[in-house]
């Protein structure tokens, strides 16, 4: 492969990357113009001189890769659903296109819709929507069973969509880029009132499809395994159902860093291919013996190779085509296809063209933590093992090794991949996820073989021979057992501030150093360069200054707030569900990304939306010190005159007062009336925290300190009619006020009324849905900084500049 081609692949990396990162897109004919210079530019290359030419490819590759993606991003903008049909009730028809993933009570499924109408008008959709679809509810539907769909059916439904809409907070997962990624353009639920049109099932699914075999596999596992713990994995191993494996189960996997052995990986396609090409080989060889003209027509050789690529990629499809599985087909593919032309390239080049084309294949994938973690692992490999070769290792002077030495020497090859993999991953997984999983070299020495050659065979046979999977999931059960030992212990996971990119880099290069066959000083230069990221911390306010974090939880609460040395959580944020909160979704592996450690949790009232991530936080953090209106501990209640001082800001609690209490310590009012109100303040500003307090408290609160000013209000009850009274708004005038409300939310917060109370005073507003999180600091009072204005990317979803229906936008003022 020459210069000319290395530099191409490399501009097309770097087009591709660079445009990933624009904030809005170009209109079509800005890619259109950017492809034609790129054939202009190639066109070129051929007519300049030699020196020229790595220059021109690498500026071709770069504006083909930028033109390309750009223009499949248009293509795929052009599909979004139209503002005026969110939150209307449609009818629809088409056909279930994915596995169902099924929740507590719930499916959830992707749809293709075929037909559209709204109030008997044809309306256009986006070509996929993700829908969720729960069972109606009432008396004589509390015991009935969650909806069964299966993929490949036609249905017809009443819907109601949105545009696909996430929350935004930093080192969050960007759910809205999955969405984009995917080619869903809305996302709804489907009607199932007692009012709404019945659900109706058009026509039944394909068993013989791709994804018609993965559902059959699938269902078969849960009906054979009763384990759920077992079934998930296996799911997960067999057809690539990862939502299968419960959340609980992903956080021992992630503690234990063997994560990426719960999915298709490419150790698991490789295994696939050997057997593929030892089987095919042999039943061409068996074949070519019975008719001699197949061995002329295509040796064995060569049918192998090519029959172990095919049967590898099915495998690699019926599991679902992720990034590892994509790399490892096409590398396979390159290969073997080198070989059947009889030339070798060395590995840097098969590398660089398979990033290349699983870039071609989806641009996007650029973005996800998967595809660093497996082309920066191979790449390793290879660079450390420069005789890594496709194929059998050669036999010493033509007679075998006794069993045992081949035995010892692949141990021993095992153990020192796995010691070079997690020492040049380690830097990388603390930059993607700001954890180190401490156990994670012992747990994957076990769990590598013992899931490759164990427990994949097993769960794969179980297709033809049921009885398999009860193997399998003993397999499950052992390997489980194994990673809580090394899980229960305190340092069995290290957890750090997600460094800056810059500092990152160089850990990820000095770790590469570090594990190559260089001279020892080089090496030596490598651990030099990993220290940074270890000992790095984000910067905090300066002594009496102290910044406020309001996070994008949905419809609730969950607010930081920093001062030099201390941190305070004031709410916890909602519960969705019976198994998943704003505290372990949100709050914690925010606030770890964050190098933060609480110092005190103050819990303003028991409903779920300021309550319900209380178990997540506690656990995180069992040391911090916790105030709540509602604890059964009289020593934890927040009262009116608790103060406190962190590095000159000062810390003062106004409500509730202790006659609000009986002598049992029970509460005399109402959950919202007793919501713990905080003032934090220096000499200059402050900051005003209180839950969900009424008009009513909140008036008293004024009256009686008429003297009460807050720089920072952040809005009380989401901006509920029945807070942010103007008597507390005329005491406190507020510079800024944040809103912490959930996108659509069919309470209509904030209010219409509230929010022209702010206008009539002149107060700029931000609100969760069109800010995501929102960050100020005493420092510099007049600044709001919005988590979705910093880290904006064309795939973020814009709302309609309106503020009809109580449906906010960003205020201009």
């Amino acid at each position: 492969m020459g210069w000319r081609t290395w530099s191409a692949l490399l501009g097309w990396v770097c087009g591709v990357a660079f445009q990933l990162e624009q904030a809005a897109l170009w209109p079509l004919w800005g890619y259109v113009v950017c492809l034609a210079a790129a054939a202009c530019v190639a066109g070129l290359a051929l007519h300049l001189p030699r020196s020229w030419t790595w220059m021109l490819a690498f500026m071709a590759g770069m504006g083909l890769g930028w033109g390309v993606t750009g223009w499949r991003a248009v293509d795929d903008a052009s599909q979004a659903l139209d503002f005026g049909l969110q939150g209307v009730t449609l009818d629809v028809a088409g056909r279930v296109d994915s596995l169902p993933q099924r929740g507590e009570d719930g499916v959830r499924f992707e749809f293709v819709p075929d037909t559209a109408e709204a109030a008997g008008r044809l309306v256009r959709l986006p070509e996929r929507l993700q829908l969720s679809w729960y069972p109606r509810r009432g008396p004589a539907e509390a015991g009935s069973d969650r909806p069964v769909v299966r993929v490949g059916e036609r249905w017809r439904f009443q819907i109601r969509l949105t545009r696909p809409h996430a929350p935004s907070n930093p080192h969050g997962f960007d759910r809205e880029r999955w969405w984009w990624e995917h080619g869903i353009g809305a996302v709804g639920y489907v009607r199932n009132g007692p009012r709404d049109a019945a659900p109706q099932r058009l026509s039944q699914g394909e068993i013989w499809t791709v994804d018609g075999a993965r559902q059959w596999v699938s269902e078969r596992i849960a009906v054979r395994v009763t384990d759920p713990r077992s079934a998930g994995v296996l799911a997960a191993l067999v057809v690539g159902e990862q939502s299968a494996i419960d959340t609980d189960d992903w956080t021992l996997f992630r503690i234990t860093g063997v994560s990426h052995l719960m999915s298709i990986s490419g150790l698991h396609v490789t295994m696939f291919a050997w057997l593929a090409v030892v089987v095919v080989g042999a039943v061409w060889r068996k074949l070519a013996w019975r008719w001699p003209p197949l061995a002329w027509w295509m040796p064995v050789q060569r049918a192998a190779g090519v029959g172990g690529v095919v049967l590898a990629a099915c495998y690699a499809m019926f599991a679902g085509w992720g990034v590892p599985a994509q790399r490892t087909v096409l590398m396979l593919a390159i290969v073997v296809g080198l070989r059947l032309l009889g030339r070798q390239w060395p590995w840097p080049a098969i590398w660089l063209w398979a990033l290349a084309a699983v870039l071609l294949l989806d641009p996007w994938s650029w973005l996800q933590a998967g595809f660093w973690l497996s082309f920066v692992a191979v790449a390793i490999l290879f660079a450390t093992d420069p005789g890594r070769q496709v194929g059998p290792s050669a036999e010493r002077e033509g007679e075998p090794e006794r069993v045992v030495i081949r035995m010892a020497r692949s141990v021993a090859g095992l153990v020192r991949e796995q010691g070079v993999v997690t020492v040049a991953l380690t830097p990388l997984s603390l930059v993607l996820f700001g954890q180190i999983s401490v156990v994670g070299f012992a747990a994957n020495l076990l769990a590598i073989p013992w899931v490759t050659l164990v427990l994949t065979p097993l769960a794969m046979i179980g297709i033809a021979v049921p009885a398999s999977w009860d193997v399998a999931a003993l397999a499950v059960h052992l390997l489980t057992g194994w990673l809580d030992w090394l899980a229960q212990w305190g340092w069995a996971s290290l957890y750090r501030a997600i460094p800056p990119l810059g500092v990152g880099l160089l850990a990820v290069a000095g770790a590469v150093l570090l594990v190559l066959r260089l001279p020892l000083a080089i090496r030596l230069a490598g651990l030099m360069a990993l220290w940074p990221v270890f000992v790095w911390s984000p910067s905090r306010p300066g002594p009496g200054e102290f910044e406020v974090v309001a996070w994008d939880v949905g419809q609730g609460s969950a607010i930081l707030v920093r001062t030099a040395s201390h941190s305070l959580l004031f709410d916890t944020g909602p519960k969705y569900s019976a198994h998943a909160d704003a505290g372990q979704r949100i709050v914690v592996p925010t606030l770890r990304a964050m190098g933060e450690r609480l110092d005190t949790v103050v819990v303003s009232h028991k409903d779920i939306d300021h309550a319900g991530g209380m178990a997540a936080v506690q656990a995180a953090w069992p040391d911090a010190r916790w105030l709540s209106s509602f604890d059964a501990e009289p020593d934890r209640h927040c009262l009116a005159g608790q103060q406190w001082s962190w590095d000159g800001v000062a810390f003062e609690m106004l409500h509730p007062s202790p006659q609000h209490f009986d002598e049992q310590g029970e509460a005399r009012l109402n959950s919202n009336a007793m919501s713990c109100t905080l003032r934090v303040g220096n000499a200059a500003v402050s900051a005003w925290l209180s839950g969900d307090l009424d008009a009513e408290q909140e008036t008293r609160l004024a009256l009686a300190n008429p003297e009460l000013r807050a720089t920072l209000l952040v809005s009380p009850h989401h901006g509920s009619r029945t807070s942010s009274s103007p008597v507390l708004l005329n005491t406190l005038r507020p510079s800024w006020v944040m809103v912490q409300a959930g996108f659509r939310n069919r309470f209509g917060h904030p209010s219409p009324v509230v929010l022209t109370r702010y206008r009539e005073r002149g107060i700029p507003w931000v609100n969760s849905p069109t800010c995501g999180a929102a960050s100020w600091s005493s420092d510099a009072p007049q600044r709001m900084v919005c988590q979705r204005e910093i880290a904006r990317r064309y795939w973020h979803h814009q709302e309609q500049d309106t503020n009809t229906e109580g449906r906010p936008r960003l205020d201009p003022f």
